[in-house]
């Protein structure tokens, strides 16, 4: 700001030297002229006529003529120069002098210039008057001679004393504009070169045809005043035309500037092209979401902060408020700064209008986008990173570390070191969810201190994390560098005023030469089950201990092209009614038809599918492909639901759900329609994540179902935590139900936690008729096996269900019993339970 007023203070102090300096020659301009006038006053009516009506000429000259408003000062364009040049010509040099200052004065004062412009005004036109008849003396001009030559006679000396006079004229009064609007002064000179030539050409011809014609009378004279007045309107209106086609051009480049997503952009453009536009000293942009003002002029910004913060500011301003077209809320002010008051005019006014519409669009463009950049970052965090502890979480892992495997040539060698923690269970169940989250913050952060810059900790779910490391020099340092990672967590940590032990068990694997990161992965799982079963602390993958099968790992490779290839199919077992032998419905049983190996059912490749990482897309592939046979067999007239069977790993996927449902949408099925069947072994039902996700799948209105009832430990606990709709009995209960009085107890107490809980109950592996008749009498409703039928593709179970049994369409076997006839029950049948709603119907009594 200082320096700013000391460069006013200087441009000032050089302006009133440069004005002094044309005073001081003008004055002895005039006291040489009033000394020739003294010696050769006028001698006749005819020569004061003459004299008056130069100065008449002068002064309308000046007073009629065209404003032009830089910054705070309004320059003019005039016709001054050709009424001086008649003056020169016309009359002695030292009256036409006189004539011009008196001229000069009588119009300043007529218009109320201020002192200085005043003085200015008439020295400078006096300077150029001299100028001008010095040249016509040098070459001899004689006005009283000149009456008896030619128009081509005075051409050659009307045009030096004229070139004199417009050189006089800008090189006298360009750099006083220039000083006084603070612009540089040769780019005064270079401005509208070309309308000033123009002007110069236009004057120059008025003045050559002027005095041709006052060849024949000087009383003709008396007739140029309405003249040049004609000719001045001609010309204002013609550069006012230029001037508004300029400020369009000018507000239309202003407001091109302003396309900009960048905020920053944005406000500077918007200072230092109004600054331009509406020619003012500064210009300031204030926005109301936000504390910022932004202050500049033409060449650039000057203040870009706090509001509050700005320094002050003097002259006069012209606020703006930044609202749009259809007078929407208001986002800030634009301000324009001008040292002295201006008035714009109704053009500038309206421009002002739309500049400011155009800035308000730009300031909510640009800010809108910088919250979409913002939010979309946030997500984009969110998706890469673990909510609970913001570690990058298994995605990030995986394209970090495909990236880092691209160059690891260059970047040295690359380990994966992956840890879980010993015994984590006991801290859940006995100090409390909320106490085991503290637990996996903590061990976050002690992986991240213990962790080089360069290495990328993550967690994978549950109490697994993962930690990347790179630029090793040599593999071995792998193991080291995994050593200090457990030792760091093995240290006590303050939990709820106990100290308690994290331990923790790790595998190491280095970067394999194919396979990529779900190799890498792999090989740490299987190096950190090493650690678990030896009782160490850390293992190192070795290929000899490897004890997964090489063919499984081959299948690995293949996962990506069976996906795009839709190598995958899906084949379905009927769920049959054992009263009426109705199908109630289908299991989905995927299978891979590879091209070399054949078709390899999910007990030889979902472990590898789990491992890969591509377990979504898989799970995509299956459930397509099984709504689809859904829609089909519905619009054929056969409504079946059908049971789609589902990872574990997939229930620690939160959006599990809403693509479950995005895609029951998708082929405009119910969800009620969809079962899937969870297996009863499921340990990670315990996880908070999971619980969270089943529930969501049912509140959707999906139904659930678990798989291989009673074959685990924790049955009941199992139950009771998942909402399931459906129980289904283990085929190898079914299979020995006849022999064994164990199994077919099992059975029965299925049936009676079904009965009980209001739960479907489906036997599996029915295969003969005995079985289908036993399992009835016990209560039992629904089946499935090869008594029915076995696995077979959409489009042939559509078939067979055309087909039915003994002209019967949609059965798969004959009925029990025949309709209508009377059935005595054992004392232990009674139907099973279920929900309301379910397909699955009820037997007849």
């Amino acid at each position: 700001m200082a320096q700013t007023t000391r460069r006013e203070t200087e441009t000032d102090q050089r302006l009133v030297r440069l004005v002094g300096l044309v005073v001081v020659l003008a004055g002895c301009a005039a006291l040489l002229a009033g000394r020739a006038v003294a010696a050769n006053p006028p001698s006749s009516a005819r020569d004061l006529a003459i004299l008056a009506t130069l100065v008449l000429l002068v002064a309308l000259a000046m007073i009629v003529k065209s404003p032009v408003r830089i910054r705070s000062a309004t320059h003019y364009t005039a016709w001054t120069d050709a009424a001086i040049m008649i003056a020169v010509a016309v009359v002695p040099l030292s009256w036409a002098l006189l004539c011009v200052g008196l001229g000069v004065a009588v119009a300043a004062f007529f218009i109320r210039l201020p002192l200085i412009k005043f003085v200015f005004a008439v020295a400078k036109n006096m300077l150029v008057a001299a100028g001008a008849g010095m040249v016509l003396l040098l070459v001899g001009w004689e006005w009283q001679a000149a009456g008896a030559a030619g128009v081509l006679d005075i051409v050659g000396p009307l045009s030096a004393a004229y070139l004199v006079t417009a050189f006089l004229d800008d090189i006298l009064a360009i750099p006083v504009i220039a000083l006084a609007a603070g612009t540089p002064i040769l780019r005064r000179f270079q401005a509208n070169w070309d309308l000033r030539l123009a002007s110069f050409v236009v004057h120059y011809l008025v003045v050559t045809c002027t005095l041709a014609i006052l060849q024949a009378d000087s009383l003709l004279l008396l007739a140029m005043p309405p003249l040049v007045l004609s000719l001045h309107l001609a010309y204002s209106a013609r550069l006012r035309q230029r001037v508004e086609r300029e400020a369009w051009q000018r507000l239309a480049q202003a407001t091109d500037a302003l396309n900009d997503v960048d905020l920053d952009a944005v406000l500077i453009s918007a200072v230092t092209r109004a600054a331009e536009l509406f020619s003012v000293d500064e210009v300031e942009v204030e926005l109301h979401g936000q504390p910022r003002l932004v202050r500049g002029n033409a060449d650039g910004v000057t203040y870009d902060g706090p509001a509050a913060d700005a320094p002050a500011t003097t002259g006069t301003v012209i606020p703006r408020a930044l609202e749009g077209h259809d007078g929407s809320a208001s986002v800030g002010e634009l301000r324009l700064r001008l040292r002295s008051p201006v008035k714009l005019s109704e053009r500038e006014r309206y421009t002002l209008r739309t500049f400011a519409s155009a800035l308000c669009t730009a300031v909510r463009n640009a800010s809108a986008y910088e919250e979409l950049t913002r939010v979309a970052a946030e997500h984009a965090k969110a998706a890469a990173h673990d909510a609970l502890t913001g570690l990058a979480n298994r995605r990030q892992l995986l394209e970090h570390g495909t990236e880092r495997l691209a160059n690891r040539h260059a970047d040295g060698v690359t380990a994966l070191v992956l840890i879980d923690l010993n015994h984590f269970k006991e801290v859940n169940d006995t100090l409390g969810h909320a106490a085991g989250d503290r637990v996996l913050v903590e061990v976050a952060q002690r992986l991240r201190r213990e962790a080089r810059p360069d290495d990328l900790v993550a967690r994978l779910g549950g109490d697994e994390f993962a930690v990347l490391i790179t630029g090793l020099p040599a593999p071995a340092i792998a193991a080291h560098r995994a050593e200090g990672l457990l030792a760091a967590l093995h240290e006590p940590m303050s939990l709820d005023g106990m100290r308690i032990s994290v331990e923790a068990s790790g595998g190491i694997a280095v970067a394999p030469g194919s396979g990529g990161m779900a190799e890498l992965l792999r090989r740490a799982d299987v190096a950190m089950y090493q650690a678990k079963r030896s009782g160490q602390r850390t293992a190192t993958y070795a290929r000899t201990r490897d004890t997964a099968d090489v063919g499984r790992l081959a299948l690995g490779g293949d996962l990506p092209r069976a996906l795009t290839q839709h190598e995958f199919t899906v084949t379905f077992q009927p769920i049959v009614d054992l009263a009426s032998g109705e199908v109630v419905a289908a299991e989905a049983l995927a299978r891979w038809r590879h091209p070399d190996r054949g078709d390899l059912d999910p007990l030889r490749f979902l472990e590898t599918v789990e491992r890969s990482g591509l377990l979504p897309a898989f799970a995509d592939a299956v459930l397509d492909q099984s709504l689809t046979a859904a829609g089909t067999w519905r619009d054929a007239g056969f409504d079946l639901p059908v049971a789609v069977n589902v990872s574990p790993r997939s229930l620690l996927d939160p959006r599990f759900p809403s693509s479950v449902v995005a895609r029951l949408r998708a082929h405009d099925l119910p969800p009620d329609r969809l079962f899937l069947e969870l297996t009863e072994t499921l340990t990670i039902s315990q996880l908070e994540v999971v619980d969270q996700v089943l529930g969501q799948l049912r509140d959707a209105g999906v139904r659930l179902a678990l798989d291989d009832f009673g074959t685990g430990y924790s049955s009941l606990s199992v139950l009771s935590r998942i909402p399931v709709h459906e129980l289904k009995i283990d085929r190898g209960f079914v299979r020995e139900m006849e022999t064994s009085p164990e199994a077919a107890a099992v059975i029965r107490s299925t049936l009676d936690l079904g009965r009980s809980l209001n739960l479907v109950v489906v036997a599996e592996g029915v295969e003969s008729e005995p079985q289908r008749r036993a399992l009835w009498e016990m209560g039992c409703t629904a089946g499935q096996g090869h008594l029915f039928a076995r696995p077979m593709p959409p489009a042939r179970l559509l078939a067979a269900l055309h087909r039915g049994s003994g002209g019967r369409p949609g059965t798969l076997a004959p009925a029990l019993h025949d309709e209508g006839s009377v059935i005595r029950l054992s004392p232990n049948r009674r139907p099973g339970g279920r929900n309301r709603g379910d397909r699955l119907p009820h037997l007849p009594a």
